[in-house]
């Protein structure tokens, strides 16, 4: 396999854990004492609810076993598996069609207009390029100009979702 670690793991374990019903949303490693590797899954068919703690062993167990065999990773580390959570990455061009019409905050890799972060509301994904509003304002952006993006949680429509909100 070739690329960065991150690509190498994603290509091994997106279509493994899509076999079991998830999706691999995101994949992240954190150097601490003993290192950190995090993916983020969610449920390829939205069945209410969301993904559990349950959802997240079996994930665990299914890439700890698949891990061992394919030995990618040099030394010992910890796996985390989570959920995307409310304010969950953006990071493919599925994610941002999906997710049109929320609210996301972008990290960029270059300013634009000054700035490195924007907050606005998705209009549109089409052929590698986001429309974002911001301040009353369409900005166009290349995918590969997104350092990192996060959908910023709608509490209120969470609240009315769960039923606890009037």
């Amino acid at each position: 396999m070739s690329g960065s670690l991150t690509e190498r793991l994603r290509d091994l374990l997106g279509p493994a854990l899509e076999k079991l019903g998830y999706e691999l949303i995101q994949v992240e490693q954190i150097a601490t004492r003993r290192p950190v590797l995090r993916l983020y899954i969610d449920l390829l068919v939205d069945v209410g609810g969301g993904v559990t703690l349950d959802d997240c062993q079996k994930v665990s167990q299914y890439v700890s076993g698949l891990l061992d065999v394919e030995d990618p990773l040099p030394g010992a580390y910890a796996l985390e598996v989570s959920s995307p959570g409310l304010d969950r990455p953006l990071v493919t061009a599925e994610h941002f069609r999906r997710f049109v019409g929320s609210e996301a905050r972008l990290q960029l890799h270059r300013p634009l207009q000054g700035a490195r972060r924007l907050r606005g509301r998705l209009c549109s994904e089409a052929d590698g390029v986001i429309e974002i509003e911001v301040d009353g304002q369409r900005l166009s952006l290349p995918l590969a100009e997104i350092r990192a993006a996060r959908l910023v949680p709608d509490l209120a429509a969470e609240l009315r979702s769960k039923g606890d909100g009037h």
